[in-house]
């Protein structure tokens, strides 16, 4: 199982970036699906998360900036991101917990990761 994200970059403040993250190989279902992100010297935090029913939740310091969603038949995940800050600087990464057989554990998967840099 192979989780690629994409769509990092470099953005000024108050600019957009969309993040994607496919999900590969041997899959018989996901359930939540997430965006965690690591700064320089900091721990990696949740930044938002989407159930396989479509349940959202957020960090207190991205809602009603970022939206989370999810496309099943695709097993992707993308995280819109608006009104972008300096302090969003971070290295995002995709989180699925996935399950490869019917009766099998589920098990978190994470993506390598994408940088997204906000400049001010």
């Amino acid at each position: 199982v192979q989780l690629v994200e994409s769509g990092g970059g470099l953005v000024q403040a108050g600019g957009s970036l969309r993040l994607s993250c496919a999900a590969s190989g041997s899959i018989f279902s996901i359930n939540a699906m997430g965006w965690y992100r690591q700064a320089p010297g900091k721990q990696r935090e949740l930044v938002a998360a989407i159930t396989s029913g479509h349940s959202t939740n957020y960090a207190d310091s991205v809602k009603g900036r970022f939206t989370i969603s999810r496309d099943n038949a695709k097993n992707t995940v993308y995280l819109q991101m608006h009104s972008l800050k300096p302090e969003d600087t971070a290295v995002y990464y995709c989180n699925a917990a996935i399950r490869t057989t019917m009766m099998g554990p589920r098990f978190d998967s994470w993506g390598q990761g994408t940088q997204v840099t906000v400049s001010s």
